[in-house]
């Protein structure tokens, strides 16, 4: 199993900005064919007709198919990062309706990239993609405190991080749920998903967390 420091993938990351846009435009490539393949049918072949690329030019960025994957992966947890930094406006007033906000943007998100989907919630998934998985949610969930912080008093919540960390993986297992059964995150398991974690925050957290005072915004 891959360490938590470990790199996950042999991809070769480019340095000139063509080789970045070839990096690119192969990625792109592999998200088109997921979309409508299994991942275990995907090869790097495939890639590189949908790319218009010989296929030494894959070969020269990744080594096999995983590779690609993985970086597809970090991709999708670098643009999901991008959007949970996103100022929500107006600002919610309840930590309850903070997550079903970042919650409900997480699952638009991924319902428009299939791909996604599939390499974080597929049966098939490899251990470096979940590995990578399980690394951006660590991050995203430290973010969320951050952003607890910044709104709400939560002063004693020294456990604030590990509870939101905690729900993303109830968050999760509960999408994987959905996906299996109708290749999407539903409404309906998205609130199910949001009650899972506010039933779970509520054996820490008060119903009602103060708004921090203007002085400290």
């Amino acid at each position: 199993m891959a360490s938590q420091n470990s790199p996950l993938s042999k991809a070769r990351k480019p340095q000139r900005v063509r080789g970045k846009e070839r990096f690119s435009q192969l990625l792109d490539a592999t998200a088109d064919i997921l979309a409508d393949h299994m991942d275990t049918d995907v090869t790097l072949a495939m890639v590189a007709d949908r790319a218009g690329v010989p296929l030494p030019s894959v070969y020269h960025f990744f080594p096999n198919r995983n590779a690609i994957f993985v970086e597809l992966a970090r991709r999708y947890h670098q643009e999901l990062a991008e959007l949970s930094r996103m100022e929500i406006t107006p600002p919610p007033s309840r930590w309850q309706d903070l997550v079903l906000i970042r919650q409900t943007r997480g699952r638009d998100y991924l319902n428009a990239n299939p791909a996604a989907l599939r390499l974080f919630m597929g049966a098939g998934v490899s251990v470096e993609v979940r590995t990578l998985d399980l690394r951006g949610n660590t991050a995203a969930s430290k973010t969320r405190a951050q952003e607890f912080r910044a709104r709400f008093e939560c002063a004693g919540l020294t456990d604030l991080g590990h509870w939101l960390a905690v729900t993303f993986g109830l968050m999760d297992g509960i999408w994987a749920i959905s996906y299996a059964e109708h290749g999407h995150i539903t409404d309906r398991y998205l609130m199910e998903a949001w009650r899972a974690s506010v039933a779970y925050l509520r054996t820490y957290l008060p119903e009602d967390l103060p708004l921090k005072s203007m002085s400290n915004d």
